[in-house]
């Protein structure tokens, strides 16, 4: 008698209609990328509007940040019981109305506030696009899928480099960020009215998601595999150069620091952001063919990013050259799809109805290490008198520490995922033919 294998239950096929739903949830993320860098490219302007030095101009993002970072468990736990459009629906709410209160605060107060809520939107939006896909696509698909999420977040983030710049210098600030929170109410009515969780005939498996038992339960489990805890320390150690230096202290360093006018320092921005997309795609094809590719280019995109800015950092006279502005911008592009292999890590570490949750751990990783730098880097400014050198030496701190727990981890990660590989094959399901 022989026997046939047969796809594992629950596996969707993908196609047409996985596409355009997914394109709904992402476009939700997308706009949450626009409202999240904004101030990136309006740090000067808000120093000006609000009378704040580097420290307190540095609390915007780090507030921002910290909401999101804090509610990374809170979102995972939410998307694992309530599905993916409750969950989008919540934020997009939030964000749009953090980006409309940004635009009319008229006091620092009340601007922090804002920036506040829209962390809270932000923070649900990236790990609802990750479930939607996982219940949209294959698992072969996982990790092209997640980097092609990266990098529509990064056409976001480019968005805002050169449209919301010029909109903020053309028509005003009031004008610039209350015109762009439209947007947000654009994809709150197409994910109401056209998002679904999962395909017809594909919904997962009842799971008791209540009480403190289950919250416990889901951090508990998840943390306890290898592969989340590394792929935090992933996500930790490759996102935050870049992040520090597109949400806030880009622009200040290259026009301050190192002479530039706004519009070549915005155009240095932009090249980080198309960097990014680029190496996103290729990153997402290499990990997709060569699973084992994901460690090395993790740690082949730390030693080139802590490289680079030491060189950068390190150049004898006033200011570096044009050349190797171009090469830091071009590298820290590798930062963000980078940043996405944690998630591969988890991924295939947690069954499904984890993975909301393991996500959610994986994703606090980079934001923790962006929320401390930003900090370090706005009072070392303070303490220092501007003097950006030193300041962003606090970039190779948090490196060094991430760096340890990935070679920590590793072995430990490798092993439990060839034992969860086994036992899946094991479990794979033979019928006679």
């Amino acid at each position: 008698m022989s026997s046939r294998s047969v796809s594992l239950p629950g596996d969707p096929p993908g196609g047409r209609r996985a596409v355009a739903v997914w394109a709904i949830g992402v476009s939700v993320y997308f706009v949450a990328v626009i409202f999240r860098t904004s101030l990136g490219v309006a740090g000067l302007d808000a120093a000006d509007r609000f009378h704040v030095n580097a420290s307190a101009l540095s609390t915007f993002s780090i507030l921002q940040l910290l909401v999101y970072a804090g509610m990374q468990i809170p979102v995972g736990l939410l998307v694992d019981r309530l599905g993916t459009k409750k969950v989008l629906a919540i934020g997009a709410v939030l964000f749009t109305a953090g980006q409309l209160g940004f635009a009319f605060s008229p006091s620092y107060a009340m601007a922090l506030a804002s920036r506040a809520l829209l962390g809270c939107g932000d923070a649900m939006t990236f790990i609802s696009v990750l479930r939607l896909g996982t219940r949209w696509f294959p698992a072969r698909r996982g990790p092209l899928v997640a980097q092609l999420a990266g990098l529509v977040g990064m056409a976001g983030n480019l968005v805002s480099t050169l449209v919301l710049a010029r909109l903020l210098h053309g028509l005003g600030w009031t004008a610039a960020f209350a015109g762009s929170a439209l947007a947000g109410v654009l994809v709150l009515v197409l994910l109401v009215l056209f998002l679904k969780d999962h395909p017809e005939g594909y919904e997962p498996e009842p799971f008791p998601h209540h009480g403190s038992a289950y919250v416990r339960r889901q951090i508990v489990a998840s943390w306890k595999e290898p592969g989340t805890r590394l792929g935090m320390w992933v996500h930790f150690t490759t996102q935050f150069p870049a992040m520090v230096f597109l949400l806030l202290w880009g622009l200040p360093f290259l026009v301050q620091a190192q002479g530039l006018s706004r519009a070549t320092a915005g155009e240095l921005l932009t090249l980080v952001v198309l960097s990014n997309m680029v190496v996103g795609l290729v990153y997402g094809q290499i990990v997709a063919r060569h699973h084992a590719a994901r460690l090395p280019l993790a740690l082949g995109t730390v030693g080139a990013t802590a490289s680079v800015w030491a060189a950068t950092l390190a150049y004898p006279g006033a200011h570096a050259p044009m050349w190797l502005l171009i090469v830091l911008c071009a590298v820290l592009g590798a930062c963000g799809p980078a940043s996405m292999l944690g998630f591969d890590f988890a991924r295939p570490a947690n069954p499904p109805e984890r993975q909301g949750t393991a996500s959610g751990i994986t994703n606090m990783g980079g934001f923790i290490a962006s929320m401390t730098t930003l900090l370090a880097i706005g009072v070392l400014l303070d303490a220092t008198g501007d003097d950006y050198s030193l300041a962003f030496s606090a970039v190779f701190v948090l490196q060094a520490l991430g760096l340890s727990q990935i070679l920590r981890l590793r072995r430990q990660a490798a092993l439990r995922e060839r034992e969860r590989l086994v036992a899946s094959r094991v479990e794979t399901v033979h019928v006679p033919a």
